[in-house]
């Protein structure tokens, strides 16, 4: 078997966009909801749009590893791994909230080379290939030029056992809510990184995340011009515990200062 196959920036797109469909026909309808805990939801859409991607991506990478939201890990014998988000924002989409997105990366040898991330209610594809820049529908995009975090726009998330840890995330946004223009949440960490790789955020940060959230988005924002690190400031940010922090490097450089008060 050929292990040296690897998909294009358009492939990743097309199976974006056509899982993208999916999520479109089903929004607005009344959804069989199963909860993984008290606030972590998943509906049928989710696993359909899950379902197709995992078929079309092994049927046509069967030796590739393939980390996805509701399975899991599939192992391959390649070095070669996806990271699969087929509904980014499940809780917005089953409350009829138009906010949510697919999201799917691609990385070799534990690097990341290709990442999109499909809003479908915007029509808005994300895309971005290792050392080739980001992209909206086609068009170069790139971070902001805010020069200070006093005047920064900055997004959030929190984790799902808000109401139970204490390592909660609220401490920092209320940090970061003191200094900034204001901080606002979205529901969809692949859309947080996006907005900030075309300047609609001036920068994110969120904590106790997994792979999948933030993989694609993640190198969508890099190759725009971002610092993209783990809240310690490490560039290795796939990697447990998951945190990320993304922004300008000015922006970037004053977040790790509020991060790093005590």
């Amino acid at each position: 078997m050929d292990y040296t196959i690897t998909p294009t920036i358009q492939e990743l797109e097309r199976l974006a966009c056509k899982a993208g469909e999916i999520l479109r026909r089903g929004y607005g309808k009344d959804h069989r909801i199963s909860y993984k805990s008290a606030i972590d939801l998943v509906t049928e859409v989710d696993r359909e749009s899950e379902d197709y991607l995992l078929k079309e991506i092994l049927q046509r990478y069967p030796h590739h590893q393939v980390m996805a939201e509701e399975s899991g890990l599939k192992e391959g014998e390649s070095s070669c791994r996806w990271y699969i988000d087929p509904l980014d924002g499940t809780v917005n989409y089953a409350h009829g909230i138009p906010i949510f997105a697919v999201a799917i990366a691609f990385s070799e040898r534990n690097e990341l080379r290709l990442g999109v991330v499909y809003d479908p209610m915007r029509d808005e594809c994300f895309s971005a290939e290792k050392g080739k820049g980001a992209r909206l529908n086609g068009e170069s995009i790139h971070v902001s030029d805010a020069a200070a975090l006093s005047n920064a726009l900055l997004v959030t998330g929190f984790p799902y056992d808000i109401q139970t840890n204490q390592q909660n995330n609220l401490n920092h946004y209320i940090k970061f809510s003191m200094v900034s223009q204001g901080v606002r949440r979205l529901g969809s960490a692949a859309l947080d990184l996006c907005y900030v790789a075309c300047g609609r955020f001036d920068g994110y940060w969120e904590i106790r995340l997994n792979a999948w959230d933030i993989a694609a988005g993640g190198l969508i924002a890099a190759e725009a011009g971002a610092t993209v690190t783990n809240i310690q400031g490490e560039g290795k940010y796939l990697r447990t515990p998951f945190s990320i922090l993304a922004a300008n490097p000015a922006i970037h450089e004053q977040m790790m200062g509020v991060l790093g008060e005590k």
